[in-house]
């Protein structure tokens, strides 16, 4: 049985409790009042369920914390939900899964969601994970995007967020930088309404987050890096939810796209 399965079904050995809790129950329409309370701090040993329980987490958090992005700016924009409705549809949600990412996004815009601590329970389920972290940063800063411009309130928020999850400034601007290329070239800049392009050499080196001056050796490098940063299999091993594979797989193809016509223009 699926996480989501486990989840509705009862098997509440899998629940989070915590502020994740909180958001998850009010979505679901049940309170849990259980979960890492109770749990050693240190506790370092992942068992059979522990894939499950970090996977909605991350499904928890993502459509909560972009609900409360979409917000921070006073309002909530169309191509602010059409995103979020995009990345439902790029998931094949089902139609329970689907409603219960809706109610989520509508928790996070609530006056009082409890950002921080959210967050930081986020953290400490990922286990240090910086891939699951990475591409969930990815997800958000492609959600502030979706009007077609990053705002200043936005860019606030993810900041903050990258301080909470330890994710360096330096690491957020690459993300961004990849984020703004990847959604220039699929034509996507508008609440996730795709006008393919073709890919400039431009976006191809930023998608690829090194410069026109980097060396050969440092673009492949660079390339490796980021195929085994988003291989769809490791992170669902880390704590993915499945569904969003296709995710991955959709960034991992960006990503051998940008590295061919660097090659091309390079004669590599």
């Amino acid at each position: 049985m699926s996480w989501w399965g486990k989840l509705v079904g009862g098997a509440f050995g899998y629940m989070l409790g915590g502020p994740l809790g909180a958001v998850l129950g009010a979505a679901l329409g049940h309170r849990f009042d259980k979960g890492l309370q109770g749990l050693p701090e240190d506790r370092v040993a992942w068992g059979p369920g522990d894939q499950e329980r970090v996977q909605t987490a991350f499904f928890t958090t993502t459509f909560s914390v972009m609900g409360h992005l979409a917000k921070a700016d006073g309002r909530v924009s169309q191509d602010e939900i059409r995103l979020a409705q995009a990345v439902m549809s790029q998931m094949s949600l089902s139609d329970e899964m689907r409603q219960t990412a809706i109610k989520l996004f509508n928790e996070g815009k609530s006056t009082g969601f409890p950002l921080d601590d959210v967050i930081e329970q986020f953290r400490q389920e990922c286990h240090r994970r910086q891939t699951l972290i990475q591409m969930f940063m990815e997800i958000q800063i492609q959600a502030a995007f979706a009007d077609g411009q990053m705002d200043k309130q936005e860019e606030s928020v993810l900041l903050h967020i990258c301080r909470l999850l330890h994710v360096s400034e330096f690491t957020f601007r690459l993300l961004v930088q990849r984020v703004r290329a990847e959604a220039h070239y699929a034509g996507t800049g508008a609440g996730g309404r795709a006008q393919p392009r073709s890919l400039s050499l431009e976006d191809a080196y930023d998608i690829l987050n090194v410069s026109a001056n980097a060396t050969d050796k440092e673009v492949k490098r660079a390339y490796r890096r980021l195929i085994s940063q988003h291989h769809p299999d490791k992170l669902v091993s880390k704590g993915l939810p499945e569904e969003m594979m296709k995710m991955a797989a959709k960034k991992t193809d960006e990503i051998k796209k940008a590295y061919e016509r660097v090659k091309e223009a390079r004669e590599m």
